[in-house]
């Protein structure tokens, strides 16, 4: 593992124990100095060499303004042969320096940029994957993809072109103004009579871009969304003939953001054209003052060249000035969207002062635990205890808190009452990370990602021998259907595992779990998407696996779990019964009556087979 990638993984599981970073409550005062000190500022000396870049490229505006009155005056009017190359000269200087320090501030600006970007994309996925599932059933996938992407972006345009206003428009502006001012100040204050007439309306063209903006980012969110839900839906899509739905609802969304992002562009656009409607008036107000003085030989045609020259442009920067307004406000909505997500605090943390986790395979134990989604329960009273070493399987219809069982013993989850003990050590007193490593999780929905087979094994791990990777293959099965792929270990599993069957994804999950070793197996129904014959192979391995380590099964099947040393029948969130399978059989309660269902007649198919199911 490089130093870079284990500083990740000790600034992840810092934020795991102790919650993330304190940061600065977003206001609109605020937002870029939370920018500047959080991200821009590690980057300064790069942004000081970009700044002084813009200001050079700045300045030769007011340079090749200044050459104008030479070049009417000695070149034009008086054909001064010598000044031709002295001034021609000069302005390809100007322009060789513009070019060069043009070019040279794009890339030191966009490496900071990207820089910048990767930063603040690190820290929300991060932070992101420190929150409660409850945080992630209130966002969708969508939106937060979003936030990562879109936001981030919109954020990064602004202040590049805050810091570009500053380095490059404010100096060009300010070097243009000084060769108008020495031409005559008079024309100048002329020119400028209406820009005391624009702040007004800024202000009230800022608050209407803020609001629309806030609105736009909104609807690209939700947009995210649809998309994620239809290509991941797409099957079930086409079978139930819903292209045309979904087609409409997302272009419901395209028109929505449509007419927000053209309202925004129109408030976005009013400052600058409140400029260029200044500026005709104040060029005809200076047309009409000054052409009188130049008519009376007061003025030579060189110095009226040079103000034109420089009020003409002064004002592409001054319009760009004052667009920064509308962009700030535009932005200032992703940043605020973006700055809660970084407020938002995961409830489940490590404590101050860890305990040790158990060594071995330890005791489960449950008292007592209630537990409720918002206003519905689900756990009502829960005990039970899985002995250490043993396999103690959990059967009961839907809704009866088998899966939430899984999810509190890995703290997905807290319990808003009771106990829960892995080797009489409470689940809140051990350190997060820890804890998880006492598991290995094997579900009904093996999640592969976008990677090689290999990969989706290894998980990133690097001290895995090919030995005995080998081994861990052949044990889960995996490599019975190796021959069948391109490239074997190395062929890729296709976006959430979409290349492989849903009996190859589970069997890859099984493989995680051999190699992750715990002594803790968490097992919700590993042989659901198996047929028979991979089913019996699998779940030899299983039980091999199993031996001396603490196993819960999550039982939809009640022939999976006839030789659990003890099953615990759930309803309704409370234990109903437990016993050996014969125990239970002999005592005629629901745990029969789900196994007469079940057998009856002698089958093990259809309906009745999945009563059991979560």
């Amino acid at each position: 593992m490089s130093s870079q990638n284990a500083r990740h993984d000790a600034a992840l599981r810092a934020s795991l124990r102790s919650g993330p970073r304190p940061v600065i409550e977003p206001s609109p005062r605020n937002l870029f100095g939370w920018l500047w000190r959080g991200y821009l500022r590690p980057h300064w000396r790069w942004m000081g060499l970009g700044l002084l870049l813009m200001a050079i490229e700045g300045a030769t505006l007011g340079l090749f303004a200044s050459r104008m009155e030479p070049m009417f005056d000695d070149v034009f009017v008086q054909g001064n042969q010598g000044a031709i190359w002295t001034v021609g000269l000069s302005i390809a200087g100007i322009f060789a320096l513009r070019a060069l320090s043009s070019a040279a501030q794009k890339v030191v600006i966009t490496r900071v940029n990207e820089q910048v970007a990767a930063s603040l994309r690190r820290d929300l996925m991060r932070h992101l994957m420190t929150l409660d599932s409850v945080f992630h059933l209130r966002h969708p996938p969508g939106t937060l993809i979003e936030r990562v992407q879109g936001d981030v972006q919109a954020t990064n345009s602004v202040w590049t072109a805050l810091i570009t206003g500053i380095g490059r428009d404010a100096v060009a502006l300010t070097s243009l103004l000084a060769v108008a001012v020495s031409v005559d100040w008079r024309w100048t204050l002329v020119a400028l009579v209406g820009v005391p007439l624009l702040v007004l309306p800024s202000l009230l063209v800022q608050r209407f871009v803020r609001r629309r903006a806030g609105a736009a980012r909104e609807i690209a969110g939700r947009m995210s969304t649809r998309l994620d839900e239809v290509f991941h839906g797409l099957n079930a899509i086409k079978l139930n003939g819903l292209e045309g739905y979904q087609a409409r609802r997302y272009d419901d969304l395209l028109r929505r953001r449509i007419s927000a992002e053209v309202r925004g562009a129109a408030g976005r656009a009013a400052i600058p054209a409140l400029v260029d409607i200044m500026s005709g008036l104040g060029f005809v107000g200076v047309l009409a003052y000054g052409g009188s003085e130049i008519i009376a030989g007061e003025k030579s045609v060189g110095e009226f060249m040079a103000f034109f020259t420089a009020m003409s442009l002064a004002f592409e920067p001054l319009r760009r000035l004052a667009n920064l307004s509308g962009l700030w406000s535009q932005a200032s909505a992703s940043v605020e969207r973006m700055h809660a997500i970084l407020l938002a605090r995961p409830t489940i943390l490590s404590p101050a002062q860890p305990r040790p986790a158990p060594e071995g395979a330890p005791e489960i134990v449950l008292r007592d635990v209630h537990l409720a989604y918002g206003d519905q329960p689900v756990l009502r009273g829960l005990t039970f205890t899985a002995e250490a070493g043993k396999t103690t399987a959990l059967v009961g219809a839907s809704g009866a808190g088998k899966s939430t069982v899984f999810n509190l013993l890995t703290r997905l989850v807290d319990p808003q009452g009771g106990d829960v003990l892995v080797g009489d050590v409470p689940l809140q007193a051990m350190d997060l990370a820890d804890l998880r490593r006492l598991f290995s999780v094997v579900s009904q929905d093996a999640l592969l990602f976008d990677e090689t087979v290999r990969e989706n094994i290894l998980l990133g791990r690097t001290d895995v021998s090919e030995e005995r990777l080998r081994h861990i293959v052949e044990a889960a099965h995996v490599a019975d259907f190796l021959p069948s792929l391109p490239r074997g270990l190395d062929s890729p599993a296709g976006p959430r595992g979409s290349a492989l069957s849903g009996g190859q994804r589970q069997r890859v999950a099984i493989a995680r779990a051999l190699l992750r070793d715990t002594p803790v197996l968490l097992l919700d129904e590993a042989t659901s998407a198996l047929d028979t014959r991979s089913e019996t192979i699998v779940q030899e391995a299983l039980d091999r696996l199993s031996s001396g380590r603490t196993t819960l099964v999550i039982a939809h099947r009640l022939s999976t779990v006839r030789a659990a040393d003890r099953i615990v029948v759930l309803d309704r969130g409370r234990v109903v019964d437990q016993g050996t399978h014969e125990e239970l059989l002999a005592r005629g309660g629901l745990y029969a009556e789900l196994h007469r269902l079940q057998f009856r007649d002698g089958a093990h198919h259809g309906p009745a087979a999945r009563i059991g199911a979560e």
